[in-house]
């Protein structure tokens, strides 16, 4: 049953802007699913779901691609070792880096999977990201931002 519903969830969660918790059991419950909200956090945490932007300003939860909590972490720790700044010039994400680490930071970004990212180039110390629209490229550096400064 277990699988069953964290399926359901993900499901969920792609197709909808679920914000709250109460969002999600509400789904889960219109679904057939007879859940607590309880059961509903304790699968957030173990599915490691997050919250991310929405373009209208809310948030929503989402699925943070990652093939193991140390790879991921490897990932959060190049990003910020490497990171200097970042800026846009509408749906191009400009990210500065310390020089010579490009190519690592793209690599970690990469790996975080962001639908939103058509695409990124890294030279020596600049990293540019196309992005799909002006409103994800700003969502895009909340959440880099965020990542950053943990």
């Amino acid at each position: 049953m277990k699988t069953k519903r964290q399926t359901k969830i993900l499901e969920l969660i792609k197709k909808n802007d679920i914000e709250t918790q109460e969002e999600l059991l509400a789904h889960l419950v219109k679904d057939g699913f007879a859940v607590t909200q309880a059961t509903v956090s304790r699968d957030i945490r173990e599915m490691k779901l997050t919250k991310i932007a929405t373009a209208g300003g809310k948030q929503k939860y989402a699925v943070l691609n990652e093939t193991s909590d140390d790879m991921s972490e490897k990932f959060v720790r190049v990003l910020r070792d490497g990171y200097v700044s970042m800026d846009m010039a509408q749906n191009i994400l400009v990210i500065k880096t310390v020089s010579g680490m490009a190519g690592a930071v793209c690599a970690s970004i990469d790996a975080m999977h962001i639908h939103e990212i058509v695409g990124s180039i890294a030279g020596d110390d600049t990293i540019m990201c196309a992005i799909r629209t002006t409103e994800d490229t700003v969502a895009i550096m909340k959440r880099l931002r965020k990542i950053v400064e943990q």
